[in-house]
């Protein structure tokens, strides 16, 4: 009886296939792109931050160094300038940008958000109509409507006063706030909203315990952009404050007179003004981020 005896099977390592040329090239353009535009995404964003950094390295300078012509890195640093802001009652205006932002912005969401939701997921007769209108208020520029909001003021004895200046940035942020909110709300899936109201929930308990949780940082996106327009806001605050109700902006330009330009104080004087809102933007930046990308259903 005959035996087949198999053939030793070969345990040597196979020789790897060479990479095609026109892969390998390919995918070294591809690394190269992808350097190069991090490289030049670094570049932009130091741009950016750079003019910042300098507002605070400066705040540090004394008078001297911060004025020379060529600038000047290693200098003696001291925090005289900011005790000089302190005592030209730097407080005061911080108190009043704060009181008027905060109180504006808190206006604007609770205006905002039942129009939003009236104009997405309950959406009224001719709704487009009434977008319209919201964003029209918006084209005309407020220095064409300064003069009636002035005579205005000075006839209701609220010229100088913090909630007249709060009820016109609630004008001014309330239409953009409810362009953003009804983005937001229409991110929504309607099923949601059906099954709520098919358990039984009435408007309220749809609005507050339904919804608002689902678009809770778009509220926080909108909230934030709202208190820095605001914040910021320079033009109203000079033109119908003057002691009482005057805001950081209009402070910060006091610094450059006849005089000169104080750029150190200036910069000082800035770099306080600006801390509130770097401040609330990183304690929102979560929000922001799941705003950019909302939607209750992944």
């Amino acid at each position: 009886m005959s035996t087949v005896t198999a053939a030793p099977v070969s345990t040597a390592p196979r020789p790897s296939t060479p990479t095609p040329p026109r892969r390998r090239s390919k995918r070294m353009r591809h690394r190269a792109t992808s350097t190069a535009l991090t490289i030049f995404t670094w570049i932009v964003t130091l741009g950016f931050f750079f003019p910042v950094a300098w507002m605070v390295f400066t705040a540090f300078k004394t008078e001297a160094a911060a004025a020379t012509r060529t600038p000047t890195i290693f200098t003696a640093l001291s925090l005289d300038r900011f005790a000089e802001v302190l005592d030209r009652g730097f407080g005061v205006y911080l108190l009043n940008s704060l009181t008027a932002s905060v109180m504006s912005t808190v206006i604007v969401l609770l205006l905002a958000i039942p129009a939003a939701y009236g104009l997405s997921i309950r959406p009224i007769i001719k709704s487009t109509d009434a977008l319209f209108f919201f964003i029209s208020t918006r084209f005309m520029p407020i220095a064409a409507a300064i003069i009636p909001i002035y005579l205005l003021l000075q006839g209701l004895g609220m010229l100088d006063n913090i909630t007249a200046l709060s009820v016109l940035y609630v004008g001014m942020n309330l239409p953009l706030a409810v362009w953003m909110m009804r983005s937001f709300f229409s991110e929504v899936p309607l099923e949601i909203v059906e099954a709520a109201q098919i358990d039984g929930a009435n408007f309220f308990t749809e609005l507050v315990r339904v919804v608002l949780p689902i678009v809770a940082p778009g509220i926080a996106a909108a909230a934030l952009i709202c208190f820095i327009f605001a914040w910021n806001e320079y033009f109203l605050a000079s033109l119908l404050t003057s002691t009482m109700a005057r805001t950081t902006p209009p402070f910060l330009g006091s610094f450059v007179d006849g005089r000169g330009q104080f750029l150190a104080v200036l910069s000082a004087a800035s770099t306080l003004a600006v801390l509130p809102v770097v401040l609330a933007g990183w304690l929102a930046q979560k929000r922001l981020v799941t705003g950019l990308a909302m939607g209750a259903i992944k």
